[in-house]
């Protein structure tokens, strides 16, 4: 950009206010800041857009080459894969695989050996004796016959 020293700005500065006025210099160097704002904004923006577009170039050629690796690495994968399906199919001629009537047995049932119907409580027997918790489950009636008073002691 153009480089002004002190003593150009000075000089520009007094032929300013000789030939605008004093009433007018400040309104007119307000409208020349906003212009010069302006006018450095236009310049960032389309140095970022140059920026923008060498990194686009760069990322399209940076593509371009995973691209090609990628099909690289495929294309030996697939052909690993192939040499190994022909190995396999060579080997499995050489015993009769074809011919041969091998058909695996069935699964046979085996009991898992857990104990399903076995209550496992986290809390210790012992411990709920002390505590008096009822360990055992009683229908109301059992549970009424229990505590009910005989009626041979209730009459005397």
């Amino acid at each position: 950009m153009i480089d002004f020293g002190f003593d150009k700005l000075a000089l520009i500065g007094a032929v300013a206010l000789i030939v605008i006025g004093p009433e007018r210099l400040p309104k007119v160097a307000r409208t020349a800041g906003h212009l010069m704002g302006k006018a450095r904004r236009y310049v960032a923006e389309v140095k970022a857009e140059v920026n923008r577009s060498m990194e686009l170039e760069e990322l399209k050629k940076m593509k371009g080459q995973f691209e090609d690796a990628a099909r690289d690495v495929e294309q030996s994968v697939q052909q690993e894969v192939n040499s190994a399906t022909q190995a396999f199919d060579q080997t499995w001629q050489s015993i009769g695989g074809e011919g041969s009537s091998y058909e695996p047995l069935p699964p046979s049932y085996r009991h898992p050996g857990k104990k399903w119907r076995v209550k496992r409580g986290a809390v210790p027997l012992w411990y709920k004796k002390q505590q008096g918790v009822r360990r055992h489950v009683q229908s109301g009636a059992a549970r009424v016959a229990r505590f009910r008073p005989s009626s041979r002691s209730s009459r005397f």
